[in-house]
């Protein structure tokens, strides 16, 4: 199977900053490298189209505002986890163990039960194990921008 370019030069990036000590996330008491999506091209395209996600790794999403947040998995291969953060970074919604779904526009959508303006992408199981809880917080490492 032969990779769009974007996602070889988007994996390269991804290689480069966890070899460079890119940017990440702690939460549960463990840290996690991400890649981060932070305007609308990124974020629409997210997971999409990875056959797997690293162990200590996922994708963390910022919106420009703290608002109701809704994901689905469209052309998301990878069971995950979705975690929701407010402005102050606590935990205010999860949507645990989320399947793949190759249905297109009839993929389900997953919203946060809050407003939130983070949300983390985390391999499916890794909430659990972390035994993560509403109001748990998330700490901001280096490499990650400033919210607007």
């Amino acid at each position: 199977m032969r990779l769009p370019s974007w996602s070889v030069l988007a994996f390269g990036v991804f290689l480069s900053a966890c070899a460079n000590g890119g940017p990440w996330v702690e939460v549960g008491g463990e840290r996690f490298t991400v890649e981060i999506a932070d305007d609308d091209t990124e974020r629409a395209r997210g997971l999409m189209f990875r056959d797997e996600l690293a162990t200590g790794t996922g994708m963390l999403f910022i919106h420009d505002a703290e608002e109701p947040q809704a994901y689905w998995m469209k052309n998301t291969r990878i069971p995950l986890d979705i975690l929701y953060f407010d402005n102050a970074r606590k935990l205010v919604s999860q949507q645990r163990n989320v399947p793949p779904c190759s249905g297109g526009n009839r993929c389900p959508s997953y919203p946060s039960d809050k407003p939130a303006r983070y949300v983390l992408e985390l391999n499916a199981g890794e909430a659990e194990r972390l035994k993560l809880q509403d109001g748990d917080e998330m700490n901001l490492g280096k490499g990650i921008p400033p919210v607007r």
